[in-house]
């Protein structure tokens, strides 16, 4: 029996907590409508324990029904087949399944005592919304940061804030198998602001995920950077800090594994975008505001009949900004989605840009040259970009 196959029998179980298949093995992109990624979550239908399989494309999610014969074969024929590395979290159990093309699988199991942060499963086939910060949880910074109450319960005033966490942290669960587990992470946070995210993520990779990680948040406003340095050292986190400063001018590192902007206003995401490609980010997380670069530059013939009416122009400045940073990222060699981050009865900033380094190179796209060209517009991602080449490709001398 290979480890894997031990594994599978160990983990399929109604304590299963995370399943997760990742990075095809072959030439999938996320543009062929074939599966990108694969998970794997318990449920009870008619008093049997089958495995639901959620398989992911670009656009749609497919469900099967598996028993746990059925869902070890499937996995079995997955990986390393069409799939090269699985996330699994069982009760006591944390484990990485790595495998390379030419076949080999190497299995990595991390076992404790007993789960360090009670995880219900719920099994019903029509489960309520599962979050990863569930309420009833003992969370330290929510409870002083006055989302919740000292017995976990969640101040309703505070429910949308909540939700917008706990949403925030599943776009980092989706990718949590693109990051590196046997060293520490290091992620820096530009213009955290009052840094519930910071604080979310610290409590993510530290407290649930148990990972090894070091963040740093940084933001312009000295009052707050010193009530988040406060709330740090109440709630014992030793490894995140805050740091008054701007994002252009920060030089406190040399590689970052993730780099995440929230809110960062008109040009400091680009400044942001371009720091976290030239150290390597191999994932970025950000949601961009108040772009007003291409608003004040934007002049298309086309579009003039509709570019005459403010709100529309900036609304529009403000797609065309988000859709060129995503395809100037893929030229860099990432992977990138756009994704609602919350409802847009809260907010209308709620693009989520989300880049995962990949293993190949990135190359230019015309297209989106000749849109920018189209647009008369001279942005600063690209030039900040286009230097950052330039210099890497610059002789030494």
């Amino acid at each position: 029996m290979t480890q894997l196959e031990q594994l599978l029998d160990e983990v399929l179980n109604e304590n299963l907590s995370m399943f997760s298949i990742s990075k095809p093995s072959g030439p999938v992109s996320a543009d062929t409508g074939g599966t990108l990624r694969i998970r794997l979550r318990p449920l009870r239908s008619s008093d049997r324990l089958l495995f639901q399989a959620e398989e992911y494309t670009k656009t749609q999610v497919f469900h099967k029904n598996l028993t746990s014969g059925e869902a070890k074969a499937y996995v079995l024929s997955l990986i390393p087949a069409s799939f090269l590395q699985a996330q699994v979290q069982n009760a006591g159990i944390s484990a990485t399944v790595l495998a390379n093309r030419r076949g080999t699988v190497t299995v990595k199991i991390k076992r404790s005592a007993a789960p360090s942060v009670p995880t219900k499963i719920t099994l019903e086939h029509n489960r309520r919304k599962h979050y990863l910060l569930e309420e009833g949880m003992r969370i330290p910074f929510l409870q002083k940061l006055g989302v919740m109450t000292a017995d976990g319960k969640v101040v309703h005033a505070r429910y949308d804030k909540f939700r917008q966490i706990n949403r925030f942290l599943e776009f980092i669960d989706d990718i949590l198998p693109e990051l590196p587990r046997d060293r520490e992470l290091r992620i820096l946070d530009f213009g955290c602001g009052k840094s519930y995210l910071t604080f979310a993520i610290y409590y993510y990779f530290h407290e649930i995920r148990k990972q090894a990680v070091r963040i740093t948040g940084l933001d312009l406003k000295a009052d707050v950077i010193e009530d988040c340095r406060e709330l740090a050292a109440e709630c014992k986190y030793e490894r995140l800090e805050f740091l008054c400063g701007d994002i252009a001018d920060y030089d406190g590192c040399d590689a970052v594994d993730m780099v995440v902007t929230l809110h960062a206003c008109d040009t400091a995401t680009d400044y942001a975008l371009a720091k976290a490609v030239g150290w390597g980010a191999k994932v970025i997380l950000s949601v961009p505001c108040c772009q007003h670069e291409l608003n004040r530059q934007i002049s298309n013939d086309l579009l003039a009949p509709v570019l005459s009416y403010g709100i529309l122009k900036e609304r529009i400045s403000a797609l065309l900004t988000d859709g060129i940073r995503a395809r100037l990222l893929e030229e860099q060699g990432y992977s990138v989605q756009l994704l609602e981050f919350i409802d847009m009865e809260h907010t209308p900033k709620n693009i989520l840009i989300r880049a995962v380094k990949t293993a190949g190179q990135g190359r230019e796209n015309p297209a989106a040259t000749r849109l920018i060209q189209s647009l008369h517009a001279d942005l600063t991602l690209e030039k900040l970009l286009r230097e950052g080449r330039a210099e890497n490709a610059a002789p030494e001398g």
